[in-house]
């Protein structure tokens, strides 16, 4: 019953042979493959136009390139208060950047807000030097408390963004979780929504090492080459993530993996809505569960074989959890079998 994270999950069988496949021979190194280019043309399709496509070995290396790229003297970049970029990445945004800055920004169910956004930018006005200047946005797609962005509030994140001459980045280190679950394509949950620049990740849904950036612009993206070599990104024998994406995107398998996913989380979520001992602490959209459980119930689950994370309580559901009580994560993956989930359903009443 591991619950801790889709990083915990091993990796698709079919990816794992593919790539069993390609080692051996020789192919041009740094991305300059035959191989690939086929990805990346691949990449070109999924979008539905010529995207800019940069491999590289994680999350927090794409996020960070990503306003790398993009980064203006004394920059400041607007994320939710909670956002990945801000909490769990160790200053490698700040680092990559050579110091700009990230500005929290509040708002709701793991998302910002966009009168908050509005209002954040405003204490950086024009030529105001002491304060720096805005130069992104940056929204994570799914949340970090499994929320999903729907297309009208990315739309209306990205006309604030265009307004003020910003780039729109997303995290999509759970980018299949969302589209699955919100049915839309590539191209409608991005560009066609105002979003300039994408973290694509593939790790969390069942690659061994699969993250690529993309620039909806090419042009866009014109210093990255030389920003991810300085940064050690730049991967000698890179076809190793193209078999992975080639694997990965054949016969639409990453949709299925995410799929299987969310339709793990979703059972989850109705055992918990349905058990005497734990309540749900906001409804899941994609394969994130939080679940509110007393703490003896937690050291039970614990004894039985149960692996998941406490969570902290985001700053706007303060008072949800009582003295007694813990909030905890649960995340699914292409790994987590109906068995499973229904044991732990089980062991909480």
């Amino acid at each position: 019953m591991n619950f801790a994270s889709d990083n915990w999950a091993g990796v698709h069988p079919a990816i794992s042979k593919r790539l069993q496949e390609i080692s051996s021979g020789f192919s041009t190194p740094y991305g300059a493959g035959d191989f690939d280019k086929n990805i990346e043309q691949r990449f070109n399709e999924l979008f539905e136009r010529e995207v800019a496509v940069y491999f590289v070995s994680t999350g927090t290396a794409a996020n960070s390139l990503a306003l790398a790229a993009v980064n203006r003297p004394g920059g400041v970049s607007f994320c939710h208060r909670e956002a990945h970029i801000l909490e769990d990445e160790c200053g490698a945004p700040e680092f990559f950047t050579h110091g700009a800055r990230l500005a929290p920004v509040d708002g709701d169910n793991g998302k910002i807000d966009p009168h908050h956004l509005k209002a954040e930018i405003a204490r950086f006005p024009p030529n105001f030097i002491h304060a720096g200047q805005p130069m992104a946005i940056s929204i994570t797609q799914a949340t970090e408390i499994g929320t999903l962005y729907k297309s009208d509030e990315i739309e209306e994140i990205a006309t604030i963004a265009k307004n003020h001459g910003l780039p729109l980045h997303m995290d999509g280190a759970r980018f299949a979780n969302a589209l699955v679950s919100l049915n839309l394509t590539p191209a409608e949950m991005t560009w066609k929504r105002g979003v300039d620049i994408v973290s694509f990740g593939a790790t969390k849904n069942g690659c061994w090492c699969a993250e690529a950036l993309l620039f909806m612009n090419p042009e866009m993206s014109k210093d990255l080459p030389f920003i991810r070599k300085r940064a050690a990104q730049l991967l000698s024998k890179s076809r190793f993530v193209a078999a992975q994406f080639d694997a990965y995107f054949k016969d639409d398998l990453w949709l299925q993996i995410a799929r299987h996913a969310n339709a793990m989380a979703q059972h989850l979520q109705i055992g918990i809505l349905n058990a005497k001992n734990a309540r749900l602490a906001w409804k899941a959209e994609a394969n994130e569960v939080f679940a509110i459980l007393d703490k003896p119930n937690i050291d039970k689950l614990q004894k039985q074989g149960a692996i998941f994370y406490p969570w902290n309580i985001p700053r706007n559901t303060v008072g949800i959890v009582n003295e007694n009580e813990m909030l905890i994560r649960l995340v699914t993956s292409f790994a987590t079998n109906k068995a499973e989930v229904e044991r732990f359903i089980a062991l909480l009443d």
